[in-house]
């Protein structure tokens, strides 16, 4: 992921990435190893997961992974050769977020009353940081660079 961020607004929650990361979705059949199978064959492809979420249902699973653009192709592919379904991949803002009270829904109230609807968050293995995906990129980018 880029370091290169941009500033908020003064009083604002945090920072936007320039660069925009991507989320990955994969789904899994819901047994014991499935998600360590995705991270070994992830990591033998030379892939860094900078984030995740993962939940079940139905029998499956499904994973969110953050993942610098340049690895999405070489993960994606090791991933459908190992038969591991793709589900998505997604263009997401990944968020510095003060780490203090009420700083969340400061944030996410800012792209609220833009009429942005949040579909996808979750946090980053690096403290601080969310990652925010959205239907509206463009209006997002507006309102957390304003």
């Amino acid at each position: 992921m880029g370091d290169d961020r941009i500033t908020l607004v003064p009083g604002a929650v945090g920072r936007i990435e320039e660069a925009m990361p991507t989320d990955l979705t994969v789904i899994l059949e819901h047994r014991p190893g499935g998600l360590a199978r995705l991270g070994e064959i992830a990591g033998e492809a030379g892939v860094t997961i900078h984030g995740l979420a993962a939940f079940t249902g139905e029998g499956r699973g499904v994973v969110h992974m953050l993942l610098d653009d340049e690895a999405v192709a070489g993960c994606r592919a090791a991933l459908e050769r190992a038969g591991m379904g793709i589900a998505d991949t997604r263009e997401v803002f990944v968020i510095d977020v003060e780490d203090r009270p009420a700083a969340l829904g400061e944030l996410t109230r800012r792209l609220a009353e833009a009429n942005v609807n949040v579909d996808l968050a979750y946090t980053t293995f690096t403290g601080g940081k969310i990652v925010i995906a959205t239907d509206d990129v463009g209006s997002a980018r507006s309102v957390l660079r304003a």
